[in-house]
């Protein structure tokens, strides 16, 4: 009896030791470079022929970042990193027709690139090319249909929700235009700062 009841005291500090505290090391996810600790949104330029896109867009992305949370959103002269985006394409094409040749149904296009700086070293970190959002709907003059500014609002739902995972999930990752390493690129009305005169290795994956 004696024996089994310190078996059974050794089997318990065992289990006691075995859920005691966790001290094997589990580094914090690399998200963004160590330095960035708060980000501001630039105003979208448009390069497109639609009028004020840039500012229903941008409000958007402003949102989104917001409402994700993890990290402050603040003026860009207090920014550690810069999201630029900026609308390149603007496509409405006609997919369907009634009797009488009148459009009906529309799919929506829109293609815009980003840019994430670093202020503060005055380097592009990465830019992503084409970033594209579409949306198919049904005209107004039929029956639950919609209009071309409400198709905009989805068109700036998927490219908010794209960007902001772009830049705080994907730092790093490689798409079809972008590399790891930094870019050499300065921002806009900013000189290049000298770097190392060694060419950038492409993505080994």
């Amino acid at each position: 009896m004696k024996r089994t009841l310190a078996l059974l005291a050794a089997a318990a500090a065992l289990a006691s030791c075995a859920s005691g505290p966790d001290i094997s090391y589990h580094p914090a996810a690399q998200i963004l470079p160590a330095n960035i600790k708060a980000i501001a949104i630039r105003t979208a330029k448009n390069k497109t022929q639609q009028f004020g896109l840039e500012d229903k867009f941008g409000m958007r992305l402003r949102d989104e970042f917001l409402r994700d949370g993890r990290y402050p959103i603040v003026p860009e002269d207090q920014a550690d990193g810069v999201v630029a985006p900026i609308i390149t394409r603007y496509i409405l094409v006609p997919t369907q027709y009634d009797s009488v040749l009148t459009p009906i149904a529309y799919k929506l296009t829109v293609l815009a690139d980003l840019q994430f700086v670093d202020r503060k070293n005055s380097v592009i970190l990465f830019e992503e090319k084409n970033m594209e959002a579409v949306y198919l709907y049904a005209a107004q003059t039929v029956r639950g249909g919609i209009t071309e500014e409400q198709a905009r609002e989805n068109i700036w739902d998927q490219l908010s929700r794209d960007m902001t995972k772009r830049v705080l999930e994907g730092f790093g990752s490689v798409t079809g235009k972008s590399l790891r390493a930094i870019s050499r690129e300065a921002p806009p009305n900013q000189q290049a700062p000298a770097l190392p005169n060694k060419a950038l290795n492409p993505n080994p994956y």
